[in-house]
This record gives C-alpha cells, structure tokens and sequence, in this order.
C-alpha cells in the first residue's frame, strides 16, 4: 500500500508534465496554421487612354526624282551648275551647240514667209475672179480652181508654221534645263561631248529632298490588325492620319514630325510585309535618300487601354500568355490572357482581364490555382521594389 501511495504523486507529475508539453505543441502549431496564408502583391486592374506606337525599320528616298536627258542631239559646249548643289526648276544646266537648230530655225521663218505671200496672191486672185463670176470672161471652172489654189496656198502656210515651232522648240533643246528643284548630283558627261536624243544614259539627276519619304515594312498581320482595330473603334486616329516621328542612325530624334501617306497595295511574297510611305518635313536637306531610319508610327489612340506588369505574365509551354487573378474570396485562378504589345515594362492586355481585377504581380511562386492568399496593394513606387524582389524568391524555388 505505502508502495503505490508514494507512486501515485509521481505518476500525477508525469501526467502533468505530458499535458503542458501536449498543449505547447498544440498552440505552436495553431500559430503556424495560421501563417499559411501567403501574401502576394497585386495590382488592381483599370483603364486608361493609351497612344499605341510602334517602331518600323526604314529608308528614306526623295519626293521627286529627274533624271536629265537631251531632247536634241549635239556637242555639249557647257556646264552650267555645280555638282551637289541646290537648283531651281527651269535653271539651265547644260548648253548643247545651236548651231545647225539655229539655221533650222531661220530656214522654217523663210518657208512660212514663201508661204505666206503665195497664200495672199492665191487669195488675190479669187477676190478677182468672184467679182467677174457669171460674166464671159471667166468660166465657173476657172473660179473653182483659183478657190481650190487658195486652199492649198493656207494649207501651206500652217504646215509651214508648224515647221517653224518645230524648229523653235529644237532650238530651246539645245539648253537643258532642270524640270524640278531640288539638289543635283553629279554630271556624267562634260564639255565637248557628244550626246544624243532619248540617249539611255542621264546627263544628271535631280532629287528634290524637302520633303521626303520615308518607307518602312509592316508584317501583313500587324497591318490587318491596325487596321480592324481603326474599324471597330479601338483605336482612334485624329484626322484620319498617323503621326510618325523619326529615330536617325546615330540614335538621335529628328525634328521634324511627319504623316502616314499610304500602304502599297500589295504583300510581298517572300517577307509577308506590306511598305508604308510616310512624308516629312527636311527643310535642312539633313536626311538624304538611302539613310536607313527608324519610325515610330503613331497607330492611334485607344481610351480604354489595359496595362499589367511585365512580371505578373506567364507563358505557357504553348506560348500562351496567363496571369493570376486574384477573386473576391481570396483566391487565386489562372487566367488566360491576349498581351499584343509590350509598353515600357508593361504589356498592353487586349483580351482576359476588365477594369477592377487583382492581378498578382510578386510572390508568384508561392501560390498556385485554388489557394486563399493575403492580396497587398502595390502602387507605383514599390512596384519596382516588388519586380526586383520577385526573382530572389524564384531562385529559392
């Protein structure tokens, strides 16, 4: 009896003991329960008016181009222009030897003055040969004749004055003006040179570069997009026109702003792109055709445009573009998504997500589909705090 009587404290301290240690385990467990709701960042979802821009490669070329070819054959005798230098249009630049079209020219007078007198003779003489009609001195027959001399005589006349404009404008040939304004090149023949009429080779060629154009490519399906976008009313363009403005080979912003004209009609075979003209402003005659550019065209303005942050999009082994959304209760889903256009550090959402939706931007890694999470706000002046602090917590994973 003294035996168990001195057992039983001991075995009530040890029941004790167990209990405590029970109930520790049992509170320290409950306090990591409650830690298991992971917290994420977010950002909730709005719109806002949005100028879509995109940057094409491109090359310039000149508004007009002349290519200068003697209308008349002969001996150059002169330059008149220096090479690379700025012209006006109806400048002479060459001066072909006038000579022979000079002669020409004094011989045509002659023949239309021959003409002439002999046109008023032949005139003459039916003015007399009316008044003595339906007398005996002159039959009717002979009337018809002298009218039909006349005739003949003033058709002789017109063909002689068409000879002497002929010769006019041959002589006017010999000088060789510039039919545009603009700067000219180099002149590939000199003085003492033998040139020819409708000759394949140019004399020089005249480039008018203010304004200029400037052609870039477009894929064929960004160009179908721009272009049901314009339809349906997603993007807007102010006056049915596209700004584009310019980034020269130096990296340097040109001036001078410019417009869309036109697309080509056709899609080329091999590229699948469409060429895109716009025109610019040059009064400075700084860009010079052949310069390889690049423009940012102005697509237009969509008012409710939607941005998220490049580091809450996913891809999916497809190539699919997903985001995790987090819902009124909490919790989070996959969502797919359309991202067209990358923006800055953001990408343009055109499909997938509404003004109001709580997109997760950081702590991607700790959550998946169905789960419960603690959503935190970022705002913009952590959210670069939170895309940095993103990738330490992937490597961890």
């Amino acid at each position: 009896m003294n035996k168990n009587r001195g057992f039983t404290p001991l075995a009530v301290v040890l029941m004790l003991s167990g209990s405590l240690a029970l109930t520790g385990c049992d509170d320290k467990q409950a306090q990591q329960g409650g830690q298991q709701m992971p917290a994420v960042g977010v950002v909730t979802v709005k719109t806002e008016p949005l100028q879509i821009t995109t940057e094409l490669p491109g090359r310039t070329s000149a508004y007009r181009i002349a290519e200068v070819r003697p209308q008349v054959s002969g001996i150059i005798l002169k330059r008149n222009f220096k090479e690379g230098s700025d012209i006006e249009a109806g400048v002479s630049l060459y001066q072909i030897d006038p000579a022979t079209y000079q002669a020409a020219y004094d011989s045509a007078k002659g023949d239309l003055a021959k003409a002439q007198a002999a046109a008023n003779i032949a005139q003459l003489t039916v003015n007399r040969y009316q008044k003595l009609l339906g007398t005996q001195y002159i039959s009717k027959q002979e009337y018809d004749q002298a009218l039909a001399d006349a005739q003949q005589a003033n058709a002789a006349v017109t063909a002689a004055k068409a000879a002497v404009e002929t010769a006019r404008i041959n002589l006017a040939y010999t000088k060789v003006t510039s039919p545009i304004s603009g700067r000219i090149g180099k002149s590939n023949v000199t003085e003492g040179a033998l040139v020819q009429n409708g000759q394949a080779t140019a004399l020089a060629t005249v480039q008018q570069l203010d304004p200029i154009y400037v052609d870039v490519t477009q894929s064929s399906n960004d160009f179908l997009r721009l272009k049901q976008e314009l339809a349906n009313g997603t993007l807007k363009q102010e006056n049915g026109k596209a700004k584009v403005s310019l980034i020269t080979s130096d990296g340097i912003k040109f001036p001078q702003d410019g417009t869309l004209e036109f697309s080509d009609v056709t899609v080329d075979q091999t590229t699948g792109s469409i060429t895109l003209r716009a025109i610019f402003p040059n009064p400075d005659h700084s860009l010079l055709p052949g310069m390889f550019v690049r423009a940012r065209l102005e697509e237009g303005l969509n008012p409710n445009a939607i941005l998220v942050p490049q580091q809450g999009v996913t891809r999916t082994p497809r190539g699919d573009a997903t985001v995790l959304v987090v819902g009124a209760d909490d919790k989070v889903e996959t969502r797919p998504i359309v991202a067209s256009q990358a923006i800055g550090d953001k990408w343009l959402v055109t499909e997938g997500l509404k003004a109001g939706d709580r997109v997760v931007i950081s702590g991607l890694q700790k959550v998946r589909p169905g789960v419960q999470v603690k959503a935190q706000e970022v705002t913009a002046d952590n959210n670069q705090q939170a895309a940095s602090g993103a990738q330490p917590e992937q490597s961890k994973s």
